[in-house]
């Protein structure tokens, strides 16, 4: 089974038979008390820290090549590996390990939908006996495909085909809750709050594809364009990423450090 050929977003239902399964590695992104107390059978944990680094102002930047590599190596993901990504808390720590997979080359994996809270509000196994990776050998073929920086926004803005969405809090967007040295939002983003693509009453599942599609749509931001999507540090934006790539938007990037990269640089405009 060395061809799971799963799709970007799995639901639990379709994850449950096939736990266990060789080359498919699921992964959990939640606090290590929340994996501690209950997790699915077989996943190893993955502290969110480790697949971030800083620049003190500027925080959610994307760990060098070398230490991504010898991370990834000892999590046991290799060529063949299908990582399956979660966490508890809708899908931002998992979704940041999928574009950093992606950005070092490896493009098979999926984003269990409602994370945790679907799997065990609705019954799937949990347990709380802790796996210990099996180290594998992972080749990284690095590209920058899915990441955007400073420069290069800076470089597109204005640019008809590019979009910018802000996936931050309305009060961040608008400058009246700051973060960061300046308040505000780049010019031409457009907003929508990362937990509006959430259905709360189905366990933070993605809400429906033609609802999204529609409000997106409506907000400028359309499949024929390139889609740059952010926050404070690109967490709560690589969730947005993933919806984006689910809703088969096919030109998307991640903005690394985000609005702290953005908002504490000396010449970057802001509205």
């Amino acid at each position: 089974m060395s061809d799971l050929n799963l799709p970007l977003l799995i639901e639990p239902e379709a994850l449950q038979p096939l736990l266990g399964s060789e080359n498919l590695l699921v992964i959990d992104l939640s606090r290590a008390s929340t994996h501690s107390q209950a997790h699915i059978p077989g996943a190893v944990f993955l502290d969110y820290g480790r697949i971030v680094a800083m620049k003190k102002p500027v925080m959610g930047l994307l760990p060098s090549e070398d230490e991504l590599t010898t991370l990834f190596s000892a999590l046991g993901i290799d060529r063949e590996t299908h990582v399956v990504a979660y966490d508890d808390e809708g899908g931002g720590k998992a979704g940041r390990l999928i574009w950093t997979l992606e950005v070092m080359g490896h493009e098979r994996a999926s984003l269990l939908n409602g994370g945790l809270h679907a799997w065990a509000n609705e019954g799937f196994p949990i347990t709380q006996e802790l796996t210990e990776p099996t180290p594998g050998s992972f080749e990284p073929d690095p590209t920058d495909r899915p990441v955007a920086d400073t420069d290069y926004i800076l470089e597109k803005l204005n640019t008809p085909d590019v979009a910018l969405l802000d996936a931050r809090s309305p009060e961040e967007y608008n400058g009246t809750k700051r973060f960061a040295e300046k308040g505000g939002h780049i010019p031409g983003a457009v907003n929508m709050d990362w937990i509006r693509a959430m259905d709360q009453g189905r366990n933070l599942r993605m809400r429906s594809a033609d609802e999204l599609k529609k409000e997106l749509e409506e907000m400028g931001i359309t499949p024929d364009k390139e889609v740059i999507t952010y926050c404070q540090t690109h967490h709560r934006s690589s969730y947005t990423y993933v919806v984006l790539k689910a809703l088969g938007y096919t030109r998307v990037r991640g903005y690394p450090g985000s609005w702290s990269a953005w908002g504490n640089h000396e010449s970057t405009p802001v509205v």
